[in-house]
């Protein structure tokens, strides 16, 4: 059987890096992207090379850059801005495969391995795709290439930025296994402290570590980690499923910073349904009878909860749901690194009447589905932004999604300090 040859796409200091193609008299200069570029309060979401030669960090405080750098600019947020680019990079990856996994809005993984007969090899094709988004967009992306989809996001991450670096599947060990642990996906902090307590401390001793000690020590994912260090991830690049194949429907979002704040979490909520519904009528299979959520600490440990509901399209219901599971299984002062909603249990326009579609409860329903599909519409014809709900614009994180369109970036500038 063919090796196959997977590429894991990572965009360069994405946010900021979109700042500044924007407006090239940030070019240069330490950049930061934080909540108001007004106030010396709020986190930074993201920061540009020349910010990094500084010590600033992303989620340190704005004020805490500044006593690092005085003079570093600052901008706030415009996702309607990243979400286009995103765009636009993926129209690049398109011209070479159409097997692409958006992991999210800056990194995808992409199976390259019957583009290899029109291309060139995984590398060339690599070196293609960063040169064309270089060129075209003035971004800079760090691309790996390997064997598997875990050895492709490892090498990604091992030189940046503007880079390629190859992990092949002959004589991996080399590079791989005198790594750190914590370098492979998925070993976060404390599995790393675990791990560690029974001298396992590199990606090789997690490779040649017993199997049974590993599942005593971390249950099955001691099993799947060790598999992953000794290259033997076959987890397919998934791309978008057929309808009659559709399952479910989901959308997740590392978060800009970790948050405790449950109205900020309620907000993300309503952003992932929003996308989600609106998938749910893009792919015309009907209502959804259950809502599954995904959230991950800081640890990168991930907890899952999932409830059955009346057969819905609404993203309120979905938004609402989602977050009640939420508030009912996650401890209040917990950070949140990462939120997940998704979406399954599709009736296909398959409905069973009841008393409440005849009676004012039902028509109600009725005019909010009419009234989401209307919005639907006119964000399909005028871009998402036209309308935004106002749980979301309340977020000076998340405003920046409500523009006059979504498929154009910003032309006026952000304000920003010296």
């Amino acid at each position: 059987m063919r090796s196959r040859v997977i590429l894991h796409s990572d965009l360069n200091n994405f946010f900021a890096s979109v700042e500044t193609v924007l407006n090239p008299e940030f070019k240069g200069k330490p950049l930061i992207v934080c909540g108001d570029p007004k106030q010396r309060k709020g986190v930074v979401l993201a920061k540009n090379e020349e910010a990094k030669k500084y010590g600033i960090k992303t989620a340190e405080t704005v004020a805490s850059a500044l006593a690092k750098c005085p003079h570093v600019l600052r901008t706030g947020t415009h996702f309607g801005d990243y979400k286009y680019y995103s765009g636009k990079v993926r129209e690049i990856y398109e011209r070479f495969t159409d097997v692409v996994e958006e992991c999210s809005i800056d990194e995808c993984s992409l199976d390259m391995t019957a583009s290899q007969r029109l291309f060139g090899s995984g590398v060339e094709i690599a070196e293609k795709i960063r040169l064309a988004i270089k060129e075209e967009l003035g971004l800079t992306v760090s691309i790996g290439v390997s064997f598997n989809k875990i050895f492709a996001k490892l090498a990604s991450e091992m030189k940046k930025p503007d880079a390629v670096t190859e992990i092949p599947e002959i004589g991996f060990e080399k590079i791989v296994y005198p790594l750190p642990v914590t370098d492979l996906l998925y070993v976060g902090k404390s599995t790393a402290s675990t791990l560690s307590g029974c001298g396992i401390r590199t990606i090789g001793d997690l490779a040649a570590s017993d199997e049974g000690l590993l599942c005593k020590l971390l249950g099955k994912r001691g099993r799947i980690l060790r598999k992953y260090a000794c290259g033997e991830d076959d987890e397919p690049v998934r791309a978008h499923k057929e309808k009659e194949d559709l399952k479910s429907i989901g959308n997740s979002s590392t978060l800009p910073v970790s948050l405790t704040d449950r109205e900020e979490i309620k907000r993300w909520f309503y952003v992932l349904s929003e996308s989600v519904t609106g998938r749910l009528r893009e792919a015309d299979v009907g209502r959804a009878n259950t809502v599954h959520i995904v959230v991950r600490d800081d640890n990168l440990e991930d907890k899952t909860w999932q409830t059955k509901i009346p057969p819905t399209m609404l993203c309120g219901e979905v938004a609402e749901t989602a977050y009640k599971l939420f508030c009912e299984n996650w401890p209040r002062a917990k950070p949140v690194r990462m939120l997940g909603v998704t979406i399954s249990g599709f009736d296909y326009h398959i409905e069973q009447m009841t008393l409440g579609d005849f009676l004012s409860d039902g028509e109600k329903r009725k005019k909010k589905e009419r009234a989401e599909e209307a919005v639907f519409e006119i964000r399909k014809k005028y871009g998402f932004g036209t309308l935004q709900r106002g749980v979301i614009i309340a977020d000076e994180n998340l405003s920046g999604l409500d523009l006059r369109k979504e498929n154009q970036p910003r032309s006026e500038n952000p304000k920003t300090e010296d």
